[in-house]
């Protein structure tokens, strides 16, 4: 048995203590280092709290800080979400989009920027910018705030050539047409897909045989000729009747990494052109999207011109354009030909980035 004192320890104190089957002198060398192993001890627990005291508390501090705004980021990003494509079997079971017309889907909002040719949409667009960037970040949005910047003097000082209706993204690369690798994995995939497109198609077109409208097609116009459209996606909003219809074809645009579907400069659609049809120029509504067109049917006396440069379809083919240049379409063949037929659907252009995708898809969000 040790007896030891609550204090420090005395040399005099030290001769008193008795240890079990230990000398005198071994017993008092070690009780000396022990004492001097608990002072060493509460030394470094004082260091530890002094240092805690003035140092760590701050870090603390920051770090809860840094873990709150990190949750906040978090929550903020969680709200707004890509809209996924519902998928076919939704599709399949659930009941018709509103704002339908014939399987179409038409605009019936006054504030649609896709619509909107008033003094007011620039403030609109930088409204919908900056509402992003509160959620989310400035960082790459340098080129999108230039373009709403200055969005009416683009638009009015553009050579005629290429025109965009509602918004021109500036410094993008311009062309008439673009070479299939600008979107080289969507091109492939479609040309893959071309006898499953094709096969729809003509299941639907056997509708034909009568004289109304078939349900889900939409008349456009033209100065000759016919020109009908079956949407899957327009503007930004996928028509459930129709895809129910192409259930295959509606899945493929799923696979497609560049397929624009969360905007309202987002189509895809089977366009047909009966013999003797003439598109009239015009300009499409924006310069960050390329307009694919897959040839299904693509008789001859068929073509088509962007930016005065004629080309013509091919079947199984894709031809990539920049619809916001000057174009039109011609189908001048006989009625033996039968119609030209191509599955168009929008791309982004190559040169925009991941992050102002995010933002443009944001800014002209469907109904926005």
């Amino acid at each position: 048995m040790v007896c030891m004192p609550s204090g420090l320890l005395r040399t005099d104190q030290l001769t008193s203590l008795w240890i079990p089957n230990s000398s005198p002198k071994m017993s008092l060398e070690w009780l000396v280092a022990w004492s001097w192993s608990l002072d060493g001890l509460r030394d470094c627990i004082a260091t530890g709290m002094q240092s805690v005291r003035d140092c760590d508390t701050t870090a603390a501090v920051t770090v809860a800080c840094l873990l709150v705004l990190f949750v906040w980021y978090c929550y903020h990003v969680g709200r707004e979400q890509p809209r996924p494509y519902v998928s076919v079997n939704a599709l399949m079971q659930g009941p018709d989009a509103t704002g339908l017309q014939n399987g179409f889907v038409y605009c019936q909002s006054p504030e649609c920027v896709r619509c909107s040719h008033s003094e007011g949409l620039n403030q609109k667009l930088y409204h919908n910018l900056q509402e992003y960037a509160k959620r989310y970040s400035w960082s790459g949005m340098g080129r999108i705030h230039k373009g709403i910047r200055e969005q009416g003097r683009y638009l009015s000082s553009r050579p005629s050539i290429q025109k965009p209706e509602v918004f021109f993204l500036p410094d993008l690369p311009t062309s008439p047409y673009f070479a299939r690798d600008a979107q080289k994995h969507d091109v492939e995939l479609l040309e893959r897909n071309f006898q499953t497109i094709l096969c729809e198609f003509e299941a639907l077109y056997k509708a034909f045989s009568n004289c109304s409208l078939p349900q889900g097609w939409k008349m456009n116009s033209t100065p000759s000729g016919e020109w009908v459209t079956f949407y899957l996606v327009n503007q930004g909003v996928c028509v459930p009747r129709n895809c129910r219809k192409c259930p295959r074809t509606y899945r493929l645009l799923g696979s497609l990494r560049t397929c624009i579907g969360n905007n309202v400069f987002g189509n895809a659609c089977i366009s047909v052109l009966s013999p003797g049809t003439v598109i009239t120029e015009h300009y499409g509504p924006t310069n960050i999207r390329l307009r694919c067109h897959l040839g299904l049917k693509t008789p001859s006396g068929c073509e088509l011109v962007v930016g005065g440069e004629p080309q013509c379809w091919a079947e199984g083919r894709c031809l990539l354009f920049d619809d916001s240049f000057l174009h039109a379409a011609f189908h001048e063949g006989s009625a033996e030909d039968g119609p030209r037929v191509v599955f168009m659907v929008d791309l982004w252009h190559p040169n925009v980035a991941a992050a102002e995708r995010q933002a443009l898809d944001f800014i002209f969000a469907p109904g926005r």
